[in-house]
């Protein structure tokens, strides 16, 4: 696709995930990942997130920007959020900067930058 990029950034931004009032994930060492089209994504690194909360599942996915990712659910309570996380496990080269991280699709979280809430964009299923 011509003209299609990401753009990978380390923040030292405060960065709160939370879903129905649960924090999924909290840390100042987000890596946001700006790609052609998509809002910003935020990376979380394994240790801020609440990895007890996460049930791995067998979707995978594949970017041809960032190569296959693994996807998670998130499990609070009785209730589950199916494939709300993913990561890069081995990206490719160009996106080694997100390589283990941890997202969460914005359009189906709250999330929190520096205590202002980040407005939730409704974008196609791709991350």
């Amino acid at each position: 696709m011509a003209g299609h990029q990401i753009t990978i950034t380390r923040t030292d931004s405060h960065v709160e995930i939370t879903l129905r009032g649960e924090k999924l994930a909290e840390t100042d060492h987000a890596v946001l990942l700006d790609e052609t089209g998509l809002p910003t994504r935020y990376y979380i690194p394994r240790q801020d997130v609440r990895t007890g909360l996460l049930r791995p599942t067998a979707t995978q996915t594949a970017c041809p920007f960032k190569g296959q990712a693994s996807y998670w659910s998130v499990q609070i309570g009785d209730e589950v959020d199916q494939d709300l996380v993913w990561s890069y496990e081995t990206p490719i080269p160009e996106a080694a900067g997100i390589t283990g991280l941890m997202c969460f699709y914005n359009e189906r979280v709250e999330i929190t930058v520096d205590g202002q809430p980040q407005p939730a964009r409704k974008t196609a299923s791709f991350h």
